[in-house]
């Protein structure tokens, strides 16, 4: 690897600093690097400028924690450029160097000791009406229904319907594959990845799945029934989550929130149809730690 951009938290302490010495060692070995601060700003989408991240770079380093990662891994999504998460703080799934593992990991870059995991990613869209038709285009665009479509975003972790405002439980259908699976009544539902597996939809009750896996997990949050559990389906299927109204027929009005930060608004009659992307998110490896290993450092805590 020649070419390296790096995105650093400016939330997090120290990370621009370390941000600015990691170009400074790579300029010095004849590599280009370009830092961008990662700072939100009004007029753009998300935390980086996607316009600076050009064609030549080989890997775009993330100096924060998981959500940093998350969050440019969405931004960048249609770039096919891989990631190496450079912990700022606890341990994380996806951040595996640490602070003083940096210069070495740098090594290995420039070397090409490396591997790189290719995660699955989740594409949610969301409609006003039940009309059908097709569509083509690039890698996530298929069949889908047209004409009251709103909007759309990619999840690396997971995406969640959740509620909005005050406190209520939501009343909803899940459809996979066009067919009812189940009207759940609870504070939600989380879809997610297998990388997600250990994030919310963890913390939810679900299971733990190998990062490398393609399947889709579905688990409610709260349900007001006591046969309520995590499902599993494959990554082929299409899910498709219906805003009913609530029991005293009045409008429903959630939230479908996207890896903790694109949020689109849902209210009753609407729906959000979530399938695989066509896009995958590269992770650089570098360790020879199993995340079987990282799992049980993080149980044990």
């Amino acid at each position: 690897m020649n070419h390296f951009y790096v995105i650093a938290n400016s939330t997090r302490e120290g990370a621009l600093e370390t941000a600015f010495l990691i170009r400074e060692y790579l300029e010095s070995l004849g590599k280009t690097c370009l830092v961008d601060e990662g700072t939100k700003k009004a007029d753009r989408d998300g935390y980086t400028y996607r316009e600076q991240v050009s064609s030549e770079v080989d890997c775009i380093l993330v100096l924060g924690g998981d959500g940093t990662l998350l969050q440019a891994a969405v931004d960048l999504a249609d770039r096919d450029i891989p990631f190496l998460g450079i912990n700022m703080g606890t341990l994380g799934f996806l951040a595996e160097v640490n602070r003083d593992g940096i210069k070495d990991a740098l090594q290995k870059l420039i070397r090409d000791e490396y591997e790189i995991e290719n995660r699955m990613m989740l594409l949610g869209k969301s409609y006003r009406a039940q009309d059908t038709g097709s569509a083509a285009g690039d890698r996530d665009r298929a069949a889908e229904p047209v004409g009251g479509r709103q909007d759309q975003a990619r999840a690396l972790n997971d995406i969640v319907i959740t509620r909005k405002g005050s406190l209520q439980i939501i009343n909803f259908r899940i459809y996979v594959n066009g067919q009812l699976l189940h009207r759940f009544h609870g504070d939600g539902v989380i879809v997610a990845t297998p990388t997600g597996s250990t994030g919310y939809s963890l913390s939810a009750g679900g299971p733990v799945v190998e990062p490398r896996a393609e399947l889709i997990l579905l688990t409610p949050i709260c349900p007001h029934s006591m046969q309520s559990r995590s499902i599993v389906l494959s990554c082929e299927d299409r899910v498709s989550v219906e805003i009913e109204s609530s029991r005293d027929g009045e409008i429903q009005e959630v939230e479908a929130i996207f890896d903790g930060c694109h949020k689109v608004p849902l209210r009753t009659g609407e729906r959000l149809e979530i399938r695989k992307s066509g896009r995958t998110t590269g992770i650089v490896k570098l360790s020879q730690v199993s995340f079987l290993e990282v799992l049980n450092r993080k149980m044990s805590d």
